[in-house]
């Protein structure tokens, strides 16, 4: 070749896509992965979110407010914000609502915020704020978020007797998680 011919031959070419391929193959789970977790930890956020929601409308409404499953105490279904009524007749209104969730999906375990007897779930802020089962006590429970691409992938929203929500990823922080 003359010097002024310049470029690379199809082996040089190859050996590049090759090259990028094998890259290609060891980075796309790790994206995968990274997009699963920032899936589950948003939706872990809004849910929190929502519910701060509901417990400063019964602040400042000084009224009742749940969030509650939309259909058959299935959180996986999506849940909704609403205010409770005292009087009959009435409207309630839903203030918030999440739709389907998939491919996040909440697991079995914890008490999912379910009433002791009837097993009904959902979590009634009363109009001092505190976090309440509709049979009056108080609420110290948790949901365990996972994601369907990745089974050992999980978070746990945990509302404490406090009233402060905390969101841990058992992997890192078992004892957290407790």
């Amino acid at each position: 070749m003359n010097q002024k011919q310049k470029g690379s031959s199809l082996l040089e070419l190859m050996v590049v896509v090759l090259i990028m391929a094998i890259l290609a193959t060891m980075i796309i789970p790790l994206i995968r992965y990274q997009m699963a977790t920032r899936e589950l930890e948003a939706l872990g956020r809004r849910f929190i979110a929502q519910a701060h929601f509901a417990r400063s409308q019964a602040l400042r409404l000084g009224k009742t407010i749940y969030i509650a499953p939309v259909v058959q105490n299935d959180w996986n279904l999506g849940w909704q914000v609403k205010g409770i009524c005292d009087k009959k007749p009435c409207n309630e209104k839903v203030w918030l609502m999440q739709e389907r969730i998939a491919p996040v999906f909440i697991k079995q375990g914890g008490k999912q915020f379910s009433r002791p007897n009837s097993h009904q779930r959902g979590i009634l802020f009363n109009a001092a704020g505190a976090a309440k089962t509709a049979q009056g006590g108080f609420v110290a429970n948790r949901l365990i978020l996972g994601h369907q691409k990745n089974e050992a992938l999980e978070r746990h929203l945990i509302l404490g007797s406090g009233g402060r929500w905390r969101m841990c990823n058992p992997q890192v922080d078992a004892k957290a998680c407790r």
